[in-house]
C-alpha cells in the first residue's frame, strides 16, 4: 500500500507544469487537472546556447512566450524576471514600468504593467528546477483565466485599460552570451 500511494504521488509530482503541442498550451493548474489555451497563426523559433537543453520563442498576436530549460549544472546569475523586465524596458525603449498588479501562486507569478503610463500588459511567469517559462500576454485572455483556475474570486480590473499592440521579439536565451544571465 505504501508504495503504491508513493508511486502515484511521484507520477502526479513529474508532471509537467506547462506543454505545448497540437496548437496548443496546457497549464497545469491541478495536479492533474489542465488548462488549454488555443494557439492560432504563430511564429516559434528554436533559440541556442551553449548552457540550454531546449530554449524557444513563440509569438502571435496576443502572446510572446520564451521557455528555458538549462542543463542540470547551470544557475542563473540574475533574478529572472527582473531580468526580463529590464531587457523589455531596453529593447522596446519603455521609460517607466509601472507594477499594477503582482500574484505569487504556487510556481506562478503573474504580473500587470503600465509602461510609459499609455498601455497595459501582463507577465507570467512558470518555473520548476530546470525550466523557466515567460509569457507576455498583451490582451489578458491567458492571464486572467489563469489566476482564476487558481483563485475563483478574482477579478480582472484590467478591461478598460489600453492594451499595446507591439511586436515583444526579445529572448534572454538570445541575449545570453552578451549578458550572462545563467551560466556554470
Amino acid at each position: 500500500m505504501f508504495f503504491k500511494k508513493f508511486f502515484e504521488y511521484l507520477a502526479k509530482a513529474t508532471l509537467p507544469i506547462y506543454r505545448f503541442e497540437n496548437n496548443r498550451l496546457y497549464f497545469r493548474f491541478d495536479n492533474d487537472q489542465y488548462y488549454k489555451y488555443e494557439l492560432l497563426d504563430y511564429d516559434i523559433k528554436t533559440r541556442h546556447d551553449s548552457y540550454v537543453i531546449e530554449g524557444y520563442t513563440l509569438s502571435n498576436a496576443d502572446i510572446h512566450l520564451e521557455y528555458i530549460k538549462v542543463e542540470s549544472d547551470v544557475s542563473w546569475n540574475v533574478e529572472v524576471v527582473s531580468a526580463y523586465e529590464d531587457l523589455i524596458k531596453e529593447k522596446l525603449k519603455i521609460g517607466s514600468l509601472k507594477v499594477l498588479e503582482e500574484k505569487n501562486i504556487k510556481t506562478y507569478t503573474f504580473k500587470t504593467y503600465k509602461a510609459d503610463d499609455s498601455f497595459v500588459f501582463h507577465l507570467i511567469f512558470i518555473y520548476t528546477t530546470s525550466s523557466n517559462l515567460l509569457i507576455i500576454d498583451t490582451k489578458g485572455t491567458l492571464y486572467k483565466e489563469l489566476i482564476s483556475r487558481f483563485d475563483s474570486t478574482y477579478e480582472y480590473k484590467y478591461k478598460e485599460e489600453q492594451k499595446g499592440d507591439i511586436n515583444f521579439n526579445i529572448s534572454i536565451i538570445k541575449e545570453n552570451s552578451m549578458r550572462s544571465y545563467f551560466g556554470l
